[in-house]
């Protein structure tokens, strides 16, 4: 399975998970010139912007880590830009929820959702 296979394989996991929990998919790699957001969910009245992150094993931190600030501000704009396209409200509800799946030595696979992992990242105002 190659990088791409296995990335649409563990979304592919994390959507059946959160389906499982009350939530509705409405859309999987949604692409822009910014970035992508991995899953675009309803949960009542939210829309949940949610990334996907995979570790075989701690080695190199575990896959919450991996959301840092970047990656953050990345789905910040992404998310922008998504509710813009579709005419979404600014007062719209919104949250940022990051599954974490790991397998660990015995190749077990874990699930971790974190609702409200991170919050919105405003847009920067740079002036020269």
């Amino acid at each position: 399975m190659n990088k791409r296979e296995a990335g649409d394989y563990y979304e592919t996991l994390a959507c059946d998970y959160l389906r499982e929990n009350g939530l509705k998919i409405i859309q999987k790699n949604f692409r822009c010139r910014q970035g992508e957001i991995d899953i675009i969910a309803r949960d009542g009245k939210y829309l949940v912007f949610t990334e996907v992150k995979f570790r075989k094993g701690n080695r190199f931190g575990t896959a919450e880590a991996a959301v840092d600030y970047k990656k953050q501000n990345v789905i910040s704009r992404v998310s922008d830009f998504y509710r813009k396209r579709f005419g979404i409200s600014d007062d719209t509800c919104q949250r940022f929820d990051v599954v974490a799946l790991d397998l660990d030595d015995d190749e077990a696979l874990h699930i971790r959702w974190h609702k409200n992992a991170f919050l919105y990242v405003p847009k920067r105002n740079t002036f020269y």
